[in-house]
């Protein structure tokens, strides 16, 4: 007879399932919201003046890189307004069709939020035309001679759009932001440190030592990426039983590969790659991405904004070119000849 005893079920509820972390570190409010001043003191005239009216706010475009908080942004005007916000995404709306029952399903003074709207095809792009200027919606019935066009009123409605790729959206489709079109800007580390501070309090850890300062250097200046190292720090000093302070956060990103600079591999392999393959630059896109076998919208998107603003790379005429930084990053000397392949 066996005298294992059976296991107890375990509920979500006792080890803390109860909720989407990610969306619990999300601001819920103006003054949770750190940074981007500027476009959260236009929505909020944008908000009260429409309040006032008894309108809906008109229609706005959020651009820049991820993990700076455009789709917070989508949430929080929803919240100040009191409204429904109904969520999809450019490569989620396939046909026209699939549009047409999105819009004819918003309620009066519902705001949709539509990510990565520059994937968004042509086709439906001229449906979304009038909707957002004058609020109908033209469907074309059957095909040839017999075709017919029916037009369909729809309620007022706000559309919030979030695009990274802000040149794929043709000029037609931005001017019909009415309510501005806003580039968000990445964020210093004072700020991210205070973003972390309100993070750890959520999830309740306790950071000792200048901790959140050494994630914030790290971070690449963005939210999303300092809220990730705070969590696998987290989960380093849980498991190691550790505090959460600066030590255990400078083991926690270099177990990640992640250094000194928030540089990743794949960072700290491009800039080898072209100082020991290439001489320092300059060299073209496409030879770089090949070297790496990496696409080169990867580079272009994820690796270089980081390494430019950090100065460790220039885009030269002739292509992309190291930095008397990168070499002093790499530990290595520069070239005779460096001011040259600037140039």
């Amino acid at each position: 007879m066996s005298s294992k005893k059976p296991k107890e079920k375990v509920t979500t509820e006792e080890v803390g399932f109860t909720s989407f972390l990610d969306n619990e570190l999300r601001p819920s409010s103006w003054q949770d919201y750190i940074g981007q001043k500027a476009i959260k003191d236009n929505l909020k005239i944008l908000i009260q003046a429409a309040t006032e009216r008894g309108t809906s706010p008109e229609h706005v475009l959020f651009y820049g890189p991820p993990g700076l908080g455009k789709t917070t942004l989508a949430h929080l005007v929803a919240k100040e307004t009191g409204r429904a916000i109904k969520i999809t995404s450019g490569p989620a709306i396939e046909r026209v069709g699939d549009l047409a029952s999105i819009l004819t399903n918003l309620s009066a003074g519902d705001i949709l939020f539509i990510d990565e709207i520059h994937r968004l095809n042509k086709t439906i792009e001229e449906v979304l035309y009038p909707a957002m200027e004058s609020g109908v919606l033209d469907i074309i019935i059957g095909k040839g001679p017999s075709a017919r066009t029916i037009q369909l009123e729809l309620p007022a409605f706000t559309l919030l759009a979030a695009t990274t790729r802000v040149a794929m959206i043709s000029s037609p489709l931005r001017s019909r932001f009415s309510g501005g079109v806003f580039r968000l800007e990445f964020y210093n580390e004072e700020e991210i440190a205070e973003i972390l501070r309100r993070s750890a309090k959520i999830i309740g850890v306790k950071m000792e030592g200048n901790a959140e300062k050494e994630i914030a250097k790290r971070s690449r200046f963005t939210p999303r990426t300092a809220n990730y190292f705070l969590k696998r720090a987290r989960d380093f000093a849980q498991v190691e039983g550790k505090p959460l302070n600066k030590e255990t956060v400078e083991l926690a990103l270099k177990l990640l590969g992640i250094d000194e600079k928030g540089l990743s591999p794949s960072d700290r392999r491009l800039l080898e790659i072209m100082s020991d393959k290439f001489g320092g630059g300059p060299v073209g896109l496409s030879t770089l991405a090949a070297a790496l076998s990496e696409e080169e919208a990867t580079i272009e998107e994820f690796n270089e904004p980081y390494l430019l603003q950090l100065g460790l790379i220039e885009r030269t005429t002739r292509g992309r070119a190291l930095t008397s930084h990168a070499y002093k990053h790499l530990g290595k000397t520069p070239p005779a000849n460096l001011q040259k392949k600037l140039l």
